[in-house]
């Protein structure tokens, strides 16, 4: 470490030294002058601040950007003292060099030290930017988009406790972020709105804001978190800089300025669509001309990206989002040419995969209850259009029980005085009827799997052949039903004789093993010959009691299937009468 004579007679060769004479030797000794810091930090600071060094300053002090914000980091003792080093520094030296110098900081940030970087480095950042007199625009793109990328590498809290105990520092630089911004909206206020390119440089941050980390944040008004705050602060940007949220969400124009892929374009939007129409966040800013049909419309690309997702938090916006669009519709007033088009089809499968694959179970309890919901706000045709799909495209058995049991309402709602409808009804029900009464695999299908399905289907077949006067009043319709019935019913025997045996057969195996092994335990001396028995399936890793339990219940639902099947065998007789009297 040099001491005090060689420090002024350093300082004094470069006061009388041209900024062109000055070598690279020069910068690093100047540099190496920050670890006076830790030996008498005001005498540092005195020198920099003192009235004759100040060209000298002004040529080489942004080399001491990076040493001073390293004990900044450290929380050095004499912290003030080194904070007004960095701020005399970034008001002397000139701004673009103080804002390089400060961005390979931040982005050389230590992985364990980002918040406290970002934060730390933050303020004179905006010194910087704000002392640039020209291209202050596109280097507050810069900074942005490189304090953005620093904010993505840190794990987003979840839960209030989460943010309450902000661990990663995510909610710090939030709140930095915001402080940070507030000096270039008022500029563009203060412009008349004519300053074009920083408006886009800050849509851009606020695109990239509402993906992440906003998409990630569980975002509710009741408690005025950071993440809440940062959401309503990106909302007052968008409207400082004359964004309009509405072109935004349902027009494409400008959008090519958005440095963003068209996939996380959509999240972004997605996230926007949720603070607005389901946490009602600057609701105030969509013309209610537009009516809820077109809002839905305009919306289900947004949904269908969130509901592709595999994160929680994507799928929950997605679903209250579809649900919140939906909710604002008229029952029964949704047309079926809406079912038709390209996003609607793409959306009703990712509701469908949520339905079907997602692990958690109440994703799944939220994704039934929009899909009800959707149904509800189809018309009939629609909703016939919509059954026919699901049926056919998805294999799940619950979803096939769910759409089954929806047929039934639909053809009973249908049967209402004032309520008539063919599109479930007579003839019409048929194309339905096919795919209902079907089983997957022929003789080989597990009913136990399908059970729910069959159950539901077979109710179906009884309601319609007691109630539905459109089907028994005519006859080629009639002759088409009971064929379906007929060849439904006698494979459904079929699969049933096979796996009654079957079952029983283990049933009988379970039951001697028990005996063997009673015997053998009563045995107390020779040896006794062993025998196994092999269980199917995961059936021979439960205990003896749950499998006689497990299979005794596939006996009983194979003799509720039986009955079903009786009682839409009693029907026949009463239609065929009825047929001929006509």
């Amino acid at each position: 470490m040099m001491n005090e004579d060689e420090v002024n007679k350093l300082i004094q060769r470069w006061r009388d030294s041209p900024e062109d004479n000055l070598k690279p030797e020069d910068y690093q000794q100047f540099k190496d002058l920050a670890c006076l810091t830790q030996v008498d930090s005001e005498y540092f600071l005195t020198l920099l601040q003192d009235e004759k060094n100040q060209s000298m300053v002004k040529y080489m002090g942004c080399v001491l950007l990076t040493p001073l914000m390293e004990k900044v980091l450290e929380k050095d003792k004499s912290c003030d003292q080194i904070q007004a080093a960095i701020t005399h520094v970034t008001t002397t030296c000139r701004p673009h060099e103080v804002l390089e110098n400060l961005i390979v900081v931040v982005e050389d940030a230590d992985p364990d030290a980002i918040s406290e970087t970002l934060v730390a480095s933050v303020p004179h950042l905006q010194t910087g930017l704000l002392r640039l007199e020209e291209g202050r625009a596109s280097s507050l793109g810069t900074v942005l988009s490189v304090l953005h990328k620093q904010l993505t590498r840190l794990p987003v809290p979840y839960t209030e406790q989460q943010e309450a105990d902000d661990e990663f520092g995510v909610c710090r630089c939030c709140t930095a972020l915001t402080s940070f911004t507030k000096p270039f909206l008022e500029e563009v206020r203060s412009n008349g709105g004519n300053h074009q390119e920083m408006k886009l440089e800050l849509l851009n941050f606020c695109i990239r804001s509402l993906r992440e980390p906003l998409l990630e944040a569980e975002l509710t008004p009741q408690r005025d978190s950071p993440l809440w705050l940062f959401a309503s602060h990106i909302m007052v940007t968008l409207e400082a800089i004359n964004q309009s949220i509405t072109e935004l969400l349902f027009f494409s124009t400008k959008q090519r300025n958005i440095q963003m892929d068209k996939s996380q374009l959509a999240e972004s939007k997605g996230c926007l669509a949720y603070l607005l129409f389901v946490r009602l966040l600057a609701m105030e800013c969509i013309p209610t001309v537009l009516s809820p049909e077109f809002i839905l419309q305009c919306n289900v690309e947004y949904i269908h990206q969130l509901l592709s997702s595999k994160r929680e938090s994507h799928l929950l916006k997605g679903l209250a989002l579809f649900e919140r669009c939906l909710e604002r519709v008229h029952d029964n007033s949704l047309a079926v040419n809406l079912l038709e088009l390209k996003s609607f089809y793409h959306v009703k499968q990712s509701l469908l995969q949520v339905l079907t694959d997602c692990p958690m179970q109440h994703l799944r309890e939220s994704g039934e209850k929009v899909l009800q919901l959707l149904i509800h706000k189809l018309e009939a045709e629609a909703k016939h259009k919509l059954f026919r799909y699901l049926l056919e495209t998805s294999k799940h058995p619950g979803v096939q029980c769910y759409i089954v049991k929806n047929i039934q309402h639909q053809v009973e709602s249908s049967m209402k005085l004032g309520n008539a409808t063919g599109c479930f009804l007579g003839a019409e029900l048929l194309p339905l009827l096919g795919l209902v009464l079907t089983l997957a695999n022929g003789a080989e299908t597990d009913l136990l799997h399908n059970k729910d399905k069959i159950m539901a289907s077979l109710n179906l077949l009884c309601y319609l052949l007691s109630r539905d006067k459109a089907l028994s009043s005519n006859a080629a319709v009639w002759e088409d039903v009971s064929r379906m019935r007929d060849e439904y019913t006698r494979m459904l025997r079929v699969c049933i004789t096979m796996s009654r045996s079957y079952y029983m057969a283990e049933l009988k195996a379970l039951r001697d093993d028990h005996r063997l092994k009673a015997r053998e335990a009563r045995a107390s001396t020779g040896t006794c010959l062993q025998i196994s028995t092999v269980k199917p399936g995961n059936l021979s890793k439960r205990s003896p009691e749950v499998q006689h339990q497990v299979l005794q219940s596939a006996l009983v639902t194979f003799d509720l299937m039986e009955s079903l099947i009786v009682r839409t065998e009693e029907s026949i007789p009463n239609k065929l009468l009825y047929l001929c009297e006509q």
